[in-house]
């Protein structure tokens, strides 16, 4: 498969973010949200086949020691063809100095651990909306 990786912001379609998030079932905004949040990232990495952007993923960070990373999705007609761990590889490419933490979408958790990442035994979250997050499984 013949894609092509970015790292800026520029000529991207926010509707289809939000639309790509929305179909994984992934928690998803106005595009205007999605674009303010790509655009104030340290990283980000966007995955096109022609020009159609089919992946996608962010990472927020210190630049010295800390970083989170958010948002790697994949369109579901392309998922399963290693795009996504080409995401999470190009975003952690900029953050070799860091700590890197995620939250993964329940039942993911198996990608990000193929991946090198473990299990936090002291994660902890405050979500705006708490009670939707634990019916999704993110919490207890």
């Amino acid at each position: 498969m013949d894609i092509e990786v970015k790292f800026d912001c520029s000529r991207v379609d926010w509707n289809l973010v939000a639309d790509i998030l929305k179909d994984v079932g992934m928690g998803h905004h106005e595009p205007s949200l999605h674009k303010k949040a790509f655009e104030n990232s340290y990283v980000t990495v966007f995955i096109y086949y022609g020009n159609r952007m089919i992946g996608f993923g962010r990472a927020i960070s210190d630049g010295a020691y800390q970083a989170a990373i958010y948002d790697v999705a994949v369109a579901p007609d392309f998922q399963r063809k290693g795009l996504g761990n080409i995401i999470l590889k190009n975003i952690i490419s900029k953050l070799l100095q860091c700590n890197i933490i995620l939250y993964a979408s329940p039942g993911k958790e198996d990608f990000y651990t193929k991946n090198d990442f473990r299990k936090m035994k002291t994660g902890m979250a405050q979500f705006t909306n708490a009670g939707k997050m634990s019916e999704k499984g993110f919490t207890d």
